[in-house]
């Protein structure tokens, strides 16, 4: 930020924000009532007369912290001051000129010098108690901008301050998460392929009465009527049976281009599977090795590449 900025802002600290802000009701036991019931207090000297002035007081008394609620503008005058060029407004303008756009609360520290009570009449004028050099943050660069809020009562003695401080900070851009990839339909027949996938196993479902492989998963031998079945391991090699790249519609959780192949493995069965070309061109009838793509800690599948010349030793 330039010297000249830096003086404009400083030269906001000791200026009122505008003209004391004069709450729409006096101090009342049903918004006292309302206060209470919400934050569950359990005090009876904020709606029993007879308790409140056995404890010395003349009345009931509003909740130390209600104060600040008084003299919210609440809807309405929230939606007016959006129309307001006041000294706020300006203030907040030339925070916006300096990229600060966005806000959150940080502290807030009351003193109290006494209670409200019903009919109590309560004022706050708000006045700048200072503007932070810029700083970094994990939500971005900001500045803090502390002001003093004094409550007065209808005669204009002071009943509490308050520092509030709020900072205002330029966003830092954050990527967005990445899309979860649509989740497998689950069931009975298939839990335990994706049960193997995650521990990067690759299993084919075979008859336990004569051992026919089968893929996808099912309930039943096709070849001899046997409810009974196995599993046996794939080795991870296979040919390219067919293949297409996927462009449109796009998903946010697929790089693009996606390239889709039904692969033959070399058990006898064919599975769909995300093809890796590496920058190779893919072929019909090509020798294909399987590696693991963990999608998230819950998904795990197998995707096929060009096979690579196999070292010494390999199976």
């Amino acid at each position: 930020m330039t010297a000249a900025y830096e003086d404009l802002l400083q030269g906001w600290v000791g200026r009122a924000l505008g003209e004391p802000r004069a709450a729409q009701d006096p101090v009342n036991v049903p918004m006292i009532r309302q206060w209470v019931e919400a934050l569950g207090l359990r005090s009876p000297v904020h709606l029993d007369r007879a308790m409140a002035r056995a404890t010395g007081r003349t009345d009931v008394v509003a909740p130390a912290s209600m104060i600040q609620a008084f003299v919210m503008r609440g809807y309405a005058g929230t939606m007016r001051r959006a129309q307001e060029t006041g000294p706020f407004e300006q203030l907040t303008a030339l925070l916006d000129e300096g990229g600060y756009t966005s806000v959150v609360a940080t502290d807030s520290d009351f003193e109290f010098v006494r209670e409200l009570v019903p009919g109590d009449e309560v004022a706050c004028e708000e006045v700048v108690e200072s503007i932070s050099p810029e700083k970094s943050t994990g939500l971005g660069e900001g500045r803090f901008v502390t002001t003093r809020k004094t409550y007065r009562d209808g005669a204009g003695t002071v009943v509490a301050t308050q520092l509030w401080r709020t900072f205002r900070f330029r966003p830092r851009e954050v990527e967005p998460p990445r899309a979860l990839r649509p989740r497998p339909a689950v069931n009975l027949d298939n839990q335990f392929w994706f049960d193997a996938a995650r521990e990067h196993r690759l299993l084919i479902q075979c008859c336990a009465d004569c051992q026919v492989l089968r893929h996808p998963p099912g309930p039943g031998c096709a070849a001899c009527g046997s409810f009974s079945s196995d599993v046996v391991v794939a080795t991870g090699r296979a040919t390219l049976y067919s293949w297409t790249v996927a462009q449109h519609p796009r998903h946010p959780a697929f790089d693009y281009p996606l390239v889709i192949g039904l692969v033959e493995l070399e058990e006898g069965t064919r599975l769909v599977a995300n093809l890796d070309p590496a920058g190779r061109d893919l072929e019909i009838g090509m020798d294909l090795r399987m590696t693991w793509l963990d999608v998230d800690p819950e998904l795990s599948l197998p995707v096929f590449g060009p096979a690579t010349p196999m070292t010494e030793g390999e199976d």
